[in-house]
C-alpha cells in the first residue's frame, strides 16, 4: 500500500515538471533554446524549481555594434525558481556560462562570461480565454567573472507570452547582450544583438 501511494506521488509530481523548448525568430537573427526540470530526474528535487538548459542565438550585424557578424552565441545556464505564495509571481536566481566570437580590427576575439542573474515571471490577473503572462531577466558579469578576452557582460530580456493552447505559448519578445571586449588594456564596448523578436514556447 506504501509503495503505491509513493509510485502515486511521483506520478502526480512529474505531472507538474516541464522540460521546455522554445524558438524566437525576426527579419534577421534565429535563436534556440531548451531547458530540462531536473524534478523529472531526481525524486528529491521539487518538480518546476530547477532547470539546466542550453541556448543558441545566430545574430545579424544589423541588429548589433558589429559591421559582420559570422559568429554565434552559445550559452549553457543553471535556473533555480519558485512561485511566491501561489501569487502567480515566480522568482528565480540563475547562472549562465557563455561564449562567442567577434571580428575587431585585424583579429578574432573570443569572449567567455559566466554571468549571474535574477528571472521573474508573473500571470496576469484578468479573465480572458486565454492565459497571459509577462516575464524579464537581467544578467551581469564583472571582470572577475570574465575570460578570454572579455570585459564584462550584461544581458536583458523582457516577455509577453499568450498561451494559446496547453503547455504552448506565443512570445513577443525584445533583448540585449552587451558582449564588451578587454584588448591590450582598451575596453571595446559591443552590442552582440538586440532586437524584438516573436517565437513559440512549448513544455512538456
Amino acid at each position: 500500500m506504501l509503495k503505491k501511494l509513493g509510485l502515486l506521488s511521483v506520478s502526480v509530481a512529474a505531472a507538474f515538471a516541464m522540460h521546455g523548448v522554445d524558438i524566437n525568430i525576426n527579419d534577421k537573427d534565429l535563436e534556440v533554446g531548451a531547458h530540462l526540470d531536473m524534478g523529472q530526474f531526481n525524486d528529491t528535487v521539487e518538480p518546476n524549481t530547477v532547470f539546466l538548459g542550453a541556448r543558441y542565438l545566430k545574430g545579424n550585424e544589423d541588429h548589433g555594434d558589429f559591421t559582420k557578424n559570422d559568429h554565434a552565441y552559445y550559452e549553457l545556464n543553471f535556473l533555480m525558481k519558485k512561485e511566491v505564495s501561489n501569487s502567480g509571481l515566480s522568482l528565480g536566481l540563475g547562472v549562465k556560462a557563455n561564449y562567442t566570437q567577434a571580428k575587431i580590427g585585424t583579429s578574432t576575439r573570443d569572449f567567455t562570461s559566466i554571468p549571474l542573474g535574477v528571472e521573474a515571471g508573473y500571470r496576469l490577473p484578468i479573465d480572458t480565454t486565454v492565459p497571459l503572462y509577462l516575464g524579464g531577466s537581467v544578467y551581469y558579469a564583472p571582470e572577475v567573472l570574465c575570460m578570454n578576452d572579455a570585459k564584462n557582460f550584461l544581458e536583458y530580456r523582457v516577455n509577453f507570452d499568450v498561451e494559446i493552447i496547453q503547455n504552448g505559448r506565443i512570445t513577443l519578445g525584445y533583448r540585449s547582450l552587451d558582449t564588451n571586449y578587454d584588448i591590450s588594456g582598451t575596453t571595446v564596448d559591443k552590442n552582440y544583438n538586440r532586437s524584438a523578436y516573436v517565437g513559440f514556447k512549448f513544455q512538456f
